[in-house]
């Protein structure tokens, strides 16, 4: 199988499960997240061999490390780090940026169109949330800009 598919056959799908999981129950199961971490680790070694695969993998390290770190302060659930740096598997450190700005500029757009609807539907924002569906599903932004980032590469 030519590894250029693999992203249609298996990111995306992922993407579309934890976006729909993020938003119906406000949860990305774990067992997703080390799916698409193994398989983007599997591409990384398929098409580029051990030094791709050190490079993918330093990559998700670090994201994994930023998200929990921004998990302890509260900025970030645990699902989305795990998620991102899963995500993060299927880009060389190199890629980390155009990564980043993706998920970014999703995640400002989704945060507007969050912000939005609550207001209409005349729901508080709150800093606070008082359940986890006053939470944004960020894992939305996530899945949405890793598969554009994976399209522009």
């Amino acid at each position: 199988m030519d590894t250029a598919l693999v992203p249609l056959f298996v990111l995306v799908p992922a993407c579309l499960f934890a976006s729909w999981s993020d938003v119906s129950r406000r949860v990305i199961p774990n067992w997703l997240c080390a799916v698409v971490a193994l398989a983007g680790l599997g591409v990384a070694i398929w098409s580029g061999g051990l030094e791709a695969l050190g490079w993918h993998a330093l990559h998700m390290v670090i994201a994994l490390l930023v998200g929990m770190v921004l998990f302890r302060f509260g900025m970030l659930g645990g699902g989305d780090a795990k998620f991102y740096a899963a995500c993060a598997a299927w880009f060389t450190l190199s890629q980390a940026g155009s990564l980043l700005l993706m998920v970014s500029l999703c995640g400002l757009g989704l945060f507007a169109v969050w912000f939005a609807v609550r207001r209409a539907m005349r729901k508080p924002i709150r800093m606070k949330p008082q359940d986890n569906f006053d939470r944004l599903p960020y894992g939305i932004a996530i899945a949405a800009g890793t598969v554009i980032a994976m399209l522009g590469t």
